[in-house]
């Protein structure tokens, strides 16, 4: 117990929550709570971690800090798998981007190889290309 209790405030202290350790995850901003998310999966040891939406409804400076812990987990050696619909957030963390809709895989490059694929553009923003 005492040894998951360190890796605890270890990663508590990763993901810049220390100050709130005594605190209920209730009282947490959506951001906070995003970040105790990923310290809670750290715990586990995990290879690859899967991040459904990380961005969505998370304020600005909150998510400078949410990708500055991606990159900083991620140089560890552990692989993100990363559902995201900012296109900012998806272009400065990935270095493979798949773009699927309706189920289809549309576009499979870099996040500026498939930011210029017209079908990326017509299913995203509904114009030419």
């Amino acid at each position: 117990e005492r040894a998951a209790r360190a890796k605890a405030l270890e990663l508590l202290e990763l993901v810049t929550l220390t100050h709130l350790a005594h605190e209920p995850a209730r009282v947490l901003s959506g951001g906070q709570r995003k970040l105790l998310e990923l310290a809670r999966v750290m715990m586990a040891d995990p290879a690859i971690i899967l991040l459904d939406e990380p961005a969505a409804g998370v304020n600005a400076t909150l998510l400078e800090v949410i990708i500055d812990r991606i990159r900083d987990i991620n140089a560890r050696g552990i692989t993100f798998l990363l559902i995201e619909h900012n296109i900012d957030m998806v272009t400065r963390l990935c270095h493979r981007v798949l773009v699927m809709a309706s189920g289809q895989l549309l576009s499979e490059g870099t996040a500026e190889e498939v930011a210029r694929d017209p079908r990326v553009i017509e299913a995203y923003l509904g114009g030419a290309a």
